[in-house]
């Protein structure tokens, strides 16, 4: 592994092979690159990060980010989430390091959110930095896939839902990519669920009811996930129209 410096940023992508509703879906290919490749593409956009890093578990997405080009490593196949399999990758990183957690399913992110959301985290007031945008469609506010956040007036997290909260007469959608230090995400792995996290199904939960401060950066425009076959559909329909949107 290459020496990583102290602030350095390291964008890690979680992929599992396993897809309850779209098995396989990294390494599905989509005008000539695997969904893994155009989100790796797509991060390396970003002017922040230093280093970018798959963490699977399956040896057939380790082959198709090495045909790439890409930098990929293997981890444990038991994880229950998506951060634990994270700290497991950043288990050799420098404590100060900064880790950004990019969904590898979401060949959509923003470079331009990336950076923003680590220059937030490089000022130290909180442990982990996150992204919301404003939402206003009723069927999207109601619909419990997307995740809700609401802040206080500082810009810091006070609450995640599943359900419609208000916040100043508009609603916010939490966009899933985070930004930890790796001594926060490695003791952050080690504490006790909590029963607003396991009542809500939202991780990030179990920091704030442990005490933890998350700095919640506003953005404007949403990313989405490739969950199904109709979002795949919806994604090779977008990129057949413009072949430089990745």
């Amino acid at each position: 592994m290459p020496i990583v410096k102290s602030e350095s940023a390291i964008a890690i992508i979680p992929a599992r092979y396993e897809s309850t509703r779209l098995p396989g879906k990294p390494v599905i290919e989509i005008y000539g690159k695997t969904l893994i490749e155009h989100v790796y593409r797509r991060v390396q956009r970003a002017e922040s990060i230093d280093r970018i890093l798959v963490a699977t578990d399956d040896e057939r997405i380790i082959r198709v980010v090495e045909k790439f080009g890409g930098k990929a490593t293997m981890t444990r196949l038991d994880h229950q989430s998506g951060t634990d399999r994270l700290a497991e990758a950043a288990m050799h990183l420098p404590d100060d390091a900064l880790v950004v957690n990019i969904q590898g399913d979401e060949p959509l992110i923003e470079p331009d959110f990336i950076d923003r959301a680590v220059a937030a985290a490089r000022h130290r007031d909180s442990q982990i930095v996150t992204l919301m945008t404003p939402l206003t469609d009723p069927e999207a506010i109601a619909d419990p896939n997307r995740v809700k956040v609401v802040v206080d007036r500082n810009g810091f997290a006070l609450y995640f839902s599943r359900s419609p909260i208000p916040y100043n007469g508009t609603t916010f959608l939490h966009l899933g990519l985070y930004v930890y230090r790796v001594e926060f995400l490695r003791a952050f792995t080690k504490l006790d669920r909590t029963p607003l996290e396991i009542s809500e199904r939202l991780e990030q939960l179990r920091a704030l009811e442990h005490g933890f401060r998350i700095r919640v950066v506003e953005v404007e425009g949403e990313s989405w996930g490739i969950d199904t076959p109709a979002d795949l559909e919806k994604f090779k329909a977008l990129l057949g129209m413009n072949r430089n949107a990745l």
